[in-house]
């Protein structure tokens, strides 16, 4: 009796054992990070330069186990990429409308080097703002100069009017263009929807809630059925051109304070619903968005927004979409544990994040705080929380077929080295189609388990992996498997090696 004893303890120390170890070390989890145009980063920096600074920020980011970039593309109806609709960004060439010199398109850049890397390209839009307070000139083609009457300036800032049709018709417009004509994974918008209270001042949009009221009486919900309407027709824009790209959001970190709504969240601060006019559940619950990021860029204990309260107030309220959490790096590293001062928060929020099972990943606000190491930030996702590679989460809503197995798998002796070749299984359609191999490597008497992470040796979109040979004396059972568009996997074919 007491040996039976034993042995159950003994198997139930080991599946708790194997649970922890998922959990710390997942094998899925999205893991992102902004790159922002706005702070003026690349304002009017020379081609060559800009290229060098985004490759030394991929590399670091890549190092570090970051497998999505969101990358901002259109600030202020502008473009960082070739756009036949919108003026070349002053936050790329320093004057609005001025072609970069000599010609580059850093959104095609961007998707080529990410994808190398095995990372998600995000293209970063904001739907309604057009000009920041910084821009104090617009280009002839700015859309405003073409039709002023469609826009109305808010503290000192230039907004598409959200009231009206042609404005959505217009935004849309845009979405598809980015999408038609680049081989982007995501359309990502921020919190910015209607824009951030100034004290003192309404939003002035009395004359089109007379023209285009719809029948509403409350101003306030009115705006924010315009809201809706616009992320309804981006969602169906983006399916309509390719069904496998994904709509994300990133919407501010407070959905609605307990005190006005019980079932919003024990907080005290501006609000989405009320104050952005962002009903950001009515989207997770529909189905409009395929993926959302909360900026819960405050820390475990704050007096009004406490990152505690809030992750896990996401995570019970939000989840019939996936569900990331935006972390701000820089509030992490500065701020103590509350249970030992000497260390920052960012164990703390790692395991609370992690120990949510709707919760699937974050998203690191900003991407250059990780590559400047605050804090240790990077040296511990890198030694620790990202020890291992991880793919994305998959988003069985927009497909759940896993493409087929990779066919001919072999090792070949070439120029350079040893390499393992293997062909792409055929496709009918695009969405079947592979476009990344996952490379597993196990010792040769050891367990296959493909859940394992810290099995992986490469992510790759090519259909090679060169292996590390020594001897010949030493054998090893690599695993190949392929990924569709929507990091489904497929079976893993089998391969023999001696190194």
């Amino acid at each position: 009796m007491r040996a039976k004893t034993i042995f159950l303890l003994l198997i139930t120390l080991l599946l708790t054992s194997a649970v922890n170890a998922r959990s710390r070390y997942p094998k899925r989890e999205f893991r992102g990070a902004w790159i922002q145009c706005v702070n003026g980063q690349f304002q009017g920096m020379p081609a060559e330069k800009m290229q060098q600074l985004l490759i030394r920020q991929l590399n670091s980011l890549q190092e570090a186990g970051i497998n999505a970039i969101i990358f901002q593309v259109r600030a202020e109806a502008d473009a960082l990429y070739k756009s036949s609709y919108e003026p070349w960004s002053r936050f790329l060439t320093g004057v609005q409308g001025r072609v970069p010199s000599p010609y580059w398109d850093p959104m095609q850049f961007m998707i080529d080097e990410c994808h190398k890397r095995g990372m998600e390209f995000h293209a970063w839009i904001n739907p309604y703002r057009a000009k920041t307070k910084g821009t104090v000139a617009l280009s002839p083609i700015h859309p405003y100069n073409r039709n002023p009457e469609r826009f109305v300036t808010y503290a000192g800032q230039l907004y598409f009017d959200p009231a009206l049709p042609e404005n959505r018709k217009y935004i849309c417009k845009i979405v598809r263009d980015i999408v038609t004509r680049y081989d982007v994974d995501a359309i990502h918008m921020d919190d910015y929807f209607y824009p951030y209270p100034n004290p003192g001042e309404d939003f002035p949009d009395n004359i089109s809630f007379a023209q285009y009221g719809r029948g509403y009486s409350n101003k306030a919900d009115w705006r924010r059925d315009n809201v809706n309407v616009l992320i309804k027709e981006i969602h169906e824009t983006v399916r309509e051109c390719k069904p496998w790209v994904k709509f994300g959001i990133s919407p501010f970190g407070i959905y609605r304070n307990v005190k006005s709504d019980p079932n919003g969240s024990n907080t005290r601060g501006l609000q989405n619903y009320d104050d952005l006019y962002a009903d950001v559940l009515m989207w997770v619950n529909n189905g409009w968005v395929d993926y959302n990021i909360p900026q819960v860029y405050w820390e475990i204990g704050h007096p009004a927004a406490d990152y505690d309260t809030l992750i896990r107030w996401w995570a019970k309220n939000a989840s019939a979409r996936p569900l990331y959490i935006g972390q701000d790096v820089m509030r992490t590293v500065n701020k103590p544990d509350l249970h030992n001062p000497l260390i920052n928060q960012m164990p703390a929020k790692m395991k609370l994040q992690r120990a949510l099972p709707t919760v699937q990943g974050s998203c690191q606000w900003y991407a250059s705080a990780v590559v400047d190491n605050a804090g240790n930030y990077r040296t511990m996702l890198v030694k620790d929380y990202h020890r291992y590679p991880a793919l994305p989460p998959t988003s069985p809503f927009m497909d759940d077929k896993a493409p087929d197995k990779v066919k001919k798998v072999k090792d070949v002796w070439t120029q350079d080295g040893l390499l393992l070749f293997w062909q792409a299984p055929k496709a009918k359609t695009e969405m079947d189609k592979a476009v990344q191999y996952v490379v597993y490597r196990f010792d040769k008497k050891e367990k296959v388990n493909l859940e394992d992470p810290s099995h992986i040796v490469a992510i790759t979109r090519d259909t090679y992996y060169k292996l590390p040979y020594e001897n010949g004396k030493t054998k090893y059972n690599y695993v190949v498997t392929a990924l569709d568009r929507l990091h489904n996997e497929s079976k893993g074919a089998k391969k023999k090696v001696k190194l």
